[in-house]
């Protein structure tokens, strides 16, 4: 059965497109918000608007939202190359490799750390919604590394609040293209999804503050290994900022990398490694980090762009 929400526009999206301001009043996708206004979901003052039209604040406003989807389930399956790297009572320390998410979502029929980690018999913490319980925090299913779960309801709300509060050191390793100048910096620019592609996140004045500082490792002719910290853990951060610079991550097509460079090198994704991930102990405050050591495709085109040079 559908759901007929039924409100006046608020003050604060006056002005906003359809599909950007319903995307924050209703905390829908906007390509969910666009496909309603496609169909003629989406009123305002009697009259069916587009995605692109703009909110005026006061109108009112009728949705038709789709009838709730099915729970998604945890499916309890093995995942090759899913490295335990610690575990205790509280967390489990995991190596997550390439081409698994980190969780089961909509649209994703592939391999979870949680599916993963369920088949393995480890139990993790039942806080979160179903599909994400025991989740802090995430990687993309194309970045390789370490990352961490809470077994524990306490690890999960202690985790959860570090992660929050900015108290975790996650440090990665990335190539990029070219070298960037300075060769260690500050990269402060917020982040929300792309005004064009929903699939995508960008650089936007009005998205989210991020923040990203890094340092050259190692240049080569065509690229340079950095290290990398994340003050804030934006969707995409890492490979959004340095799109941005123009300086993508080797491989990353989406973000603009050269297809021609990642053919030889023979990445199909960005060179993306979460290399360590350190954060205190949930169940004695000690400090303690985690370490992950590059997969082959990874190693295999750092050792070919190093030869080239």
């Amino acid at each position: 059965m559908s759901d007929l929400r039924e409100l006046p526009v608020p003050d604060g999206l006056d002005g906003m497109r359809v599909d950007a301001g319903l995307s924050k009043l209703l905390g829908l996708s906007r390509t969910t918000v666009a496909t309603l206004a496609d169909s003629g979901d989406v009123v305002v003052d009697g009259r069916a608007v587009g995605k692109s039209d703009r909110l005026i604040a006061g109108s009112w406003l009728e949705v038709t939202l789709p009838a709730p989807a099915q729970p998604i389930t945890v499916q309890a399956i093995p995942v090759e190359g899913l490295v335990v790297l610690h575990e205790d009572d509280d967390v489990v320390v995991v190596d997550k490799p390439v081409g698994v998410a980190v969780h089961p979502s909509p649209g994703w029929n592939g391999p979870t750390v949680v599916g993963g980690l369920a088949a393995a018999g480890i139990r993790i913490s039942t806080s979160g919604a179903a599909e994400r319980q025991g989740v802090v925090h995430r990687l993309d299913v194309g970045t390789t590394g370490v990352m961490v779960v809470a077994k524990s309801e306490h690890a999960y709300t202690v985790l959860k609040r570090a992660f929050k509060e900015r108290t975790v050191d996650k440090v990665y390793h990335a190539l990029v293209q070219g070298h960037p100048d300075p060769t260690r910096g500050t990269i402060d620019a917020p982040i929300d999804r792309h005004p064009k592609h929903d699939y995508k996140w960008a650089v936007v004045a009005t998205g989210r503050p991020s923040v990203t500082h890094y340092e050259m490792l190692e240049a080569f002719r065509a690229a340079s290994l950095l290290e990398v910290h994340l003050e804030t853990g934006r969707t995409h951060q890492i490979r959004v900022h340095f799109s941005a610079l123009h300086h993508p991550c080797v491989g990353d097509l989406t973000y603009g990398a050269d297809p021609v460079l990642a053919k030889r090198l023979h990445l199909t994704r960005q060179w993306l490694q979460a290399k360590s991930l350190s954060f205190h102990h949930p169940a004695d405050g000690q400090w303690v980090t985690f370490e992950s050591q590059y997969p082959d495709d990874l190693r295999i085109a750092l050792e070919r762009i190093r030869a080239e040079s």
